[in-house]
């Protein structure tokens, strides 16, 4: 009788520690999950500073993108006077850099609101939705925007086939280099928006 008591104690032991062992490994699943839902997080918000500051440098590059000087065609001296504001794929990249760097900031206050108080930065499918819409709406509207300058940008420096255009960058070379340096941030802002819309396709597949 107490041989038989004994292994029934010993029984009733190991039962508890199997179920004491089960919900340590669900806790500590559902730990794992969270720590990397919060990485996307933080992740998230480091985008949209890096985002909002690129974006910021583009427009800064353009808006101070003029200048003054002389020049000689064919013998002839003039003066040749560049301002960013006269050509209207210029106005367009500054439109769209601007907004962007709007739209970043309003995602920054919010993401970064949510992240201090330790709930997530993009707390529905719904949101995640309207997020990764924006972003690739952002991102097309900064990609097109820096096509349409670049082209500018590179008949300033190369003039125009079979007409007697010379290359007014030897010319404006600050005026250039500031256009020059706008286009590649404006296209480094479109790959942080990317990068940003990946980070929705994640959240999305957490919503499930």
């Amino acid at each position: 009788m107490a041989k038989a008591a004994e292994q029934k104690q010993n029984s009733t032991v190991v039962a508890e520690e199997t179920k004491l062992d089960i919900p340590t490994a669900t806790t500590y699943g559902e730990s794992n999950r969270h720590g990397g839902c919060r990485r996307n997080d933080v992740a998230m918000v480091v985008i949209r500073v890096m985002c909002m500051a690129v974006s910021t440098f583009a427009v800064s590059m353009m808006l101070t993108a003029h200048e003054t000087t002389m020049t000689t065609l064919y013998g002839f001296e003039f003066q040749l006077h560049a301002v960013w504001s006269l050509s209207d794929s210029l106005i367009y990249l500054v439109v769209v850099s601007s907004a962007t760097v709007l739209y970043s900031f309003l995602q920054l206050i919010i993401s970064g609101t949510r992240l201090m108080r330790k709930s997530p930065v993009i707390p529905t499918r719904t949101q995640a939705w309207f997020c990764f819409v924006a972003d690739q709406i952002m991102g097309y509207a900064m990609v097109s925007g820096a096509s349409a300058a670049l082209g500018v940008t590179n008949m300033n420096r190369t003039g125009i086939r079979h007409m007697p255009l010379p290359n007014f960058c030897k010319s404006l070379g600050f005026f250039c280099d500031h256009l020059a340096v706008s286009v590649v941030f404006t296209l480094f802002a479109f790959l942080l928006l990317a990068v940003a819309s990946i980070l929705d396709v994640l959240r999305l597949s957490h919503h499930r």
